[in-house]
């Protein structure tokens, strides 16, 4: 951070978001970088330009970047030890017309950072509170882990430190289907990859380290595998995490097929002739084709109606290798 950007960096910040209106009395929650400076946006410089103070979690971290952008504003300390009353007194400024940035140390505020007392302070008072998105770990993380399976996400944040309680916590974690972020320091980084080894040992875990930074890793696996994994490199303990526990694998049923697969077919049988629901539910799930033209077989022979055929119009009640159909 030890040069400023020249004073054509302010101007394109100012040329694309001065169009728009910053109103006084509002409080706006400014995105910062998590790693890489070149993250900053535009409308964030502009926007840290333009207020009358930044409150700030750590004011030496946000000195530095105020310093890099070439700004002057007053630092006003907002952080877990004292948010709640910092918040009263910004609040009160803010109800007098100014315009206050607030930014965390790194990333979006008010997700695992501080900021959520100051928003809901500020809205209870009927101030405007204006987002400025940008960095953030866990959107970055999900965005390379490539959870096709999950049904949504949810954002976790640090495990309890205590033995038991993290545990406990992460059992209730296991098995869920949908993707959750989790956050660890380095120091507890082997215990954690451990005991999701442990406890669930067949679902994929995406380790992103030090992410948007020189020596950025995102390695996707099992996790049984992790621990061999990180040891083979002592390198891949040091930074900051951020994890990606993907959903579990839906529970195989008949045939060894999930049961949404089996629900999907199901539904189609009901409309359509076997081949066709079992291409389609294919197509669907990204279950065998194969697979699923057996099921469905199975279950019309199971409720008698083979003996009178199968009624899909096919004239076939072999499996697709007759027709010459790929298997999967």
């Amino acid at each position: 951070m030890s040069t400023s950007p020249s004073a054509s960096l302010i101007a394109a910040a100012s040329a694309a978001a001065g169009h728009q209106q910053f109103p006084g009395g509002t409080l706006y929650v400014v995105a910062t970088p998590i790693g890489n400076l070149a993250d900053l946006s535009l409308r964030a410089i502009h926007v840290l330009g333009l207020v009358d103070a930044v409150a700030c979690e750590d004011t030496r971290v946000s000195a530095q970047l105020l310093r890099w952008l070439g700004l002057h504003k007053p630092l006003l300390a907002l952080h877990q030890h004292n948010e709640q009353q910092a918040a009263e007194g910004l609040v009160a400024r803010l109800l007098a017309g100014e315009r206050i940035a607030y930014v965390s140390d790194a990333g979006t505020p008010a997700i695992s950072d501080p900021g959520a007392v100051l928003v809901a302070a500020a809205a209870r008072a009927g101030v405007r509170v204006m987002p400025l998105p940008g960095a953030s770990s866990a959107a970055a993380a999900l965005s390379v882990a490539g959870d096709a399976r999950a049904q949504g996400f949810r954002f976790v944040g640090f495990l309890p430190t205590k033995a038991a309680e993290r545990r406990a916590a992460l059992q209730a974690l296991t098995g869920a289907p949908h993707s959750q972020v989790l956050f660890e320091a380095p120091h507890r980084i082997q215990e954690l990859i451990a005991l999701l080894a442990e406890l669930a040992p067949e679902q994929t875990l995406t380790v992103c380290r030090e992410v948007t930074k020189q020596f950025e890793t995102i390695h996707t696996a099992p996790c049984a595998t992790l621990p061999d994994w990180m040891a083979a490199d002592k390198q891949r303990e040091r930074g900051e995490f951020v994890l990606v526990l993907h959903a579990a694998p839906a529970p195989a049923g008949e045939a060894g097929l999930p049961e949404e697969a089996q629900r999907t077919l199901r539904v189609l049988m009901r409309e359509l002739p076997l081949k066709q629901a079992a291409s389609l539910a294919a197509e669907l799930t990204g279950e065998s084709r194969k697979a699923l033209y057996q099921l469905a077989l199975a279950w019309k022979q199971d409720a008698g109606d083979d003996a009178n055929g199968d009624g899909d119009g096919d004239g076939d009640t072999d499996s697709d290798s007759d027709t010459g159909a790929r298997s999967d």
